[in-house]
């Protein structure tokens, strides 16, 4: 199977008629929407619920049992996804995930808190990292070398938006069964359904198709997984393209955990609705919103723009439009201003991604993309969660920190000034991909 290289304006239609491209992409579609589902049902029932009363410190541990699972287990996922078929993978993560997804909502609707539910949700997160990693490293088998960037910017930036509208789903849906334990439970119920649809479209593909096409692990399983971090960080450093993203990738990560736990106590504790606009559990998901459209229009113009600008001007870019984003938008502390700085921040982030999964997916041997991909979600998981931590400790309880704000601004100039300086001690260079998303 193949994909030509059509002109832009016809890309996406063209991967979306083969059919291996898009079973994977439905793949991708239906876990993204269970995992947006499953985040926004669990958040409401832990912060936005009236049983419930979580302060700046349970939430930093919340955000930690989401984002943790994608640095303790990435390694073992990344060593296993370069040694074991990835379409039994993705089936079996797939089913397991909804169970694990299940036995949360039971423990929400009875009640269940501190570390019994928190354990349970590090569970399932954990094992959606075989899945995510999983979709990643298996595009290069389904698309020509040649189409991968932009196989992978429609795959990522569509998967995304599904993730924001699983999360809408589960806010509109909690409208319905209310905000107490009871309603929550089913809520994060019906995020299941993810996990099974991605695994029924994963049963389709043919063994082997999604590779690995080589295997260079030892026979020891154990072994194998206990190499697969440093082979990772091994694969990765011979790699100038991925480190220096990876550096620009930290600073957003960072950044970016700051200002999302700023986000979510000014919409719980000091926002107050205006006009259309609201706070509380319905203006994150207006938030939501916003930085899907931030992630869409990402999707839609980084291949252009790396093409007319050059990899390094877009990353710096990037970094630089967050930094004014977040201060001269987030700053006020306005509800329409904090609209705007998601929809720049997000679309921000989403082009640093962009342009990262493009470089592993390009310039690291098969036999190795599983790890570093993992190493990719251990590091800069790690950093967030790190980040917000260490501003659950500052922040007071209605969110109203200036001071932190700015502290995220400099983040991402101190990330953009770094990865010019890597550039110019030559660790890096300057390409254009070969394709642009129509």
């Amino acid at each position: 199977m193949t994909i030509s290289a059509p002109a832009p304006p016809r890309l996406a239609r063209t991967f979306v008629r083969d059919h291996d491209f898009r079973r994977l992409l439905f793949t991708r579609f239906s876990a993204h929407w269970g995992n947006g589902m499953y985040q926004a049902g669990l958040a409401g029932a832990v912060l936005f619920n009236p049983e419930r009363a979580a302060d700046a410190l349970a939430m930093a541990g919340g955000f930690a049992a989401l984002l943790l699972p994608y640095s303790l287990v990435g390694p073992f996922a990344g060593a296993l996804l370069d040694r074991w078929d990835r379409r039994k993978v993705l089936i079996f993560a797939s089913l397991l995930r909804s169970l694990t997804i299940l036995a949360t909502a039971v423990a929400v609707g009875t009640g269940a808190a501190g570390i019994g539910l928190f354990s349970l949700a590090l569970a399932s997160e954990g094992i959606s990292r075989f899945i995510g990693s999983g979709l990643s490293a298996s595009i290069p088998h389904v698309v020509e070398k040649k189409s991968v960037v932009a196989a992978n910017a429609f795959a990522a930036t569509w998967g995304s938006v599904l993730a924001v509208v699983g999360g809408g789903c589960a806010i509109g849906l909690r409208a319905l069964t209310g905000a107490d334990d009871a309603g929550s439970a089913w809520v994060t119920a019906v995020a299941a359904l993810g996990g099974i649809g991605a695994a029924v479209l994963a049963s389709g593909f043919t063994r082997g198709l999604l590779g690995p096409s080589t295997v260079d692990e030892p026979s020891n399983p154990a072994l194998a997984v206990a190499r697969g971090l440093a082979d990772g960080a091994k694969a990765a450093w011979r790699t100038p393209s991925v480190t220096a993203g990876f550096v620009a990738l930290f600073a957003h990560r960072a950044s970016y955990g700051i200002s999302l736990l700023v986000t979510v106590l000014l919409m719980r504790n000091h926002f107050t609705d205006a006009g259309i606009f609201r706070a509380g559990m319905a203006g994150l998901g207006q938030m939501a919103a916003f930085a899907g459209a931030g992630i869409l229009v990402a999707g839609l113009l980084t291949a252009r723009l790396i093409r007319l600008l050059g990899r390094v001007r877009v990353v710096v870019g990037a970094l630089v439009l967050a930094a004014v984003a977040q201060s001269a938008l987030g700053l006020p502390m306005l509800v329409p201003a904090a609209l705007v700085a998601a929809f720049l921040v997000t679309g921000a982030g989403q082009v640093l991604k962009l342009c990262v999964d493009s470089s592993v997916q390009l310039d690291v041997a098969d036999e190795a993309r599983g790890r570093v991909f993992a190493l990719y979600d251990t590091l800069f998981n790690l950093t967030q969660v790190a980040a917000v931590s260490l501003a659950a400790t500052v922040i007071p309880a209605d969110g109203r920190s200036p001071g932190l704000l700015i502290a995220a601004t400099v983040l991402y100039l101190a990330g953009a000034a770094a990865h010019l300086l890597a550039v110019r001690k030559g660790r890096t260079t300057d390409t254009a991909p070969p394709m642009a998303l129509g």
